[in-house]
């Protein structure tokens, strides 16, 4: 068997379908993808703190409002990054795509961490650090689409499910990381020099990043080009109708998917604002709850490999279903450690399996022409719109209603939704769908 790749060429490209997954491609495409998603998802995290920093108001749900506001800032440029950056991976490759997307994030990272306060610099506080969301959400609509698209193709077919999984995986592994470190932060130092510096430092933090990320991602080899095996063709993405249906069903499963991410992370800020926990257990919930999201989403990819892509989507979405109140119901209630740590984490097992199976059957129903674009400008679509308003509208919510089960409601709508469009999924596995199409045959 070839080599995977040519250490002595300076693009060095993947070969056959055929050929093992490197642990250096996997490894170069998830730390950089985990490194974006640090820098993107610590913003929230510390809601509170920044909206003291740039937006203060006499109110202070007015300055959560502005600063989580400014967090959806940050979605509105993901559709046009998606565009950009997906067409560019499609058409030279996922290796440039991915190293300009993370050049980007870290540029990004760094203006928020040094940005003198609303106090020192007035009105070009709050606009300078809105800009920098605008670019960081331009970066990471194109991140997902060229990451997984590079995991599908690096994997062999029997280890796809796996590969792609450490897609969400990487996410979990950021927002598990951001929220450790507000956890350090919030044990190590007063409330007042949290408020007033602190948050920097987890800002800082992600922005040391960029050598490694430069280094991981260049040093990548090219699959754009690497030719795939006709027997592993899925048949629905060869006609456009069906093609179209897909990325229909891919844009409601991946609304639910980012609903669901983005109330999980508000959890801190939840904990904090609602329940009136003190801090070290609002941080700690996240950290858990995360965590375990890391193993659910390689769990989900190991099991779509040898179950297939439908069942391991459907069953745990329908008990994430039947789970969502109680778990909540339990979380109000008590607010207990226990509730928030082990009621939230299961929530989270059980919720982050279907997901990665997802991932890589979107992934495979996708014509390779048009997959890195497609897969992103779909994913960033299904954020701007709920992702961004997703934190928003819980905290409204809340407010309006001033009952603390609101982040429940909003979940099991998503959850309901999601599950209605996989079960109009097709199965994609490669083993499945080779075996229907022998079956078919005379």
């Amino acid at each position: 068997m070839a080599k995977q790749f040519t250490r002595r060429s300076s693009k060095p490209t993947l070969l056959a379908a055929d050929e093992g997954l490197t642990s250096h491609a996997v490894l170069g495409a998830t730390i950089g993808n985990m490194l974006e998603f640090y820098d993107f998802g610590t913003y929230s995290f510390f809601a509170i703190q920044i909206g003291h920093a740039f937006f203060p108001a006499k109110d202070q749900f007015a300055s959560l409002m502005l600063s989580l506001a400014t967090f959806g800032a940050g979605f509105v440029t993901r559709p046009i990054g998606a565009i950009v950056i997906g067409s560019y991976s499609d058409r030279v490759g996922r290796r440039p795509a991915m190293t300009a997307s993370f050049v980007m994030m870290s540029v990004a990272i760094l203006v928020i961490a040094v940005m003198p306060s609303y106090d020192t610099i007035g009105i070009a506080a709050p606009l300078l650090v809105i800009f920098a969301r605008l670019v960081q959400g331009f970066a990471l609509g194109g991140e997902v689409g060229p990451t997984t698209a590079y995991l599908m193709e690096a994997a062999p077919a029997g280890r796809r499910g796996l590969a792609v999984s450490f897609q969400p995986a990487s996410q979990q592994i950021a927002a598990t990381a951001g929220a450790l470190v507000g956890e350090i932060l919030s044990l190590t130092m007063t409330s007042e020099s949290l408020d007033a510096y602190g948050w920097r430092i987890a800002f800082l933090l992600g922005a040391c990043t960029l050598p490694v990320g430069l280094w991981l991602r260049r040093s990548l080899p090219e699959t754009l080009h690497r030719p795939e095996a006709s027997a592993l063709a899925v048949e629905p993405a060869r006609k456009l109708r069906a093609s179209r249906r897909m990325m229909s069903l891919g844009l409601i499963i991946l609304a639910s998917c980012t609903i669901i991410t983005y109330v999980t992370e508000y959890m801190t800020t939840y904990a904090l604002n609602t329940l009136q926990v003190a801090a070290p257990l609002a941080f700690a919930t996240t950290v858990v709850s995360n965590a375990v999201g890391i193993a659910a989403a390689l769990l989900g990819g190991w099991l779509a490999d040898r179950a297939g892509r439908r069942p391991i989507m459907i069953w745990p979405q329908i008990a994430a279903l039947l789970m969502t109140y109680p778990v909540f119901f339990w979380i109000v209630e008590s607010r207990s450690p226990m509730a928030l740590l082990g009621g939230l984490g299961a929530l989270t097992l059980i919720g982050t399996i279907p997901y990665s199976a997802f991932y890589v059957g979107m992934a495979e129903a996708l014509p390779k022409r048009i997959r890195g674009g497609a897969f992103a400008t779909i994913y960033a679509v299904a954020i701007a719109t709920f992702g961004g308003t997703a934190q928003l509208i819980v905290a409204w919510l809340t407010h309006v209603t001033g009952n603390a089960l609101a982040p429940a409601w909003y979940m099991l709508v998503a959850t309901a939704a999601g599950l209605c469009a996989m079960l109009m999924m097709p199965e994609t596995a490669p083993s499945k769908t080779v075996a229907a199409a022998n079956t078919r045959s005379p």
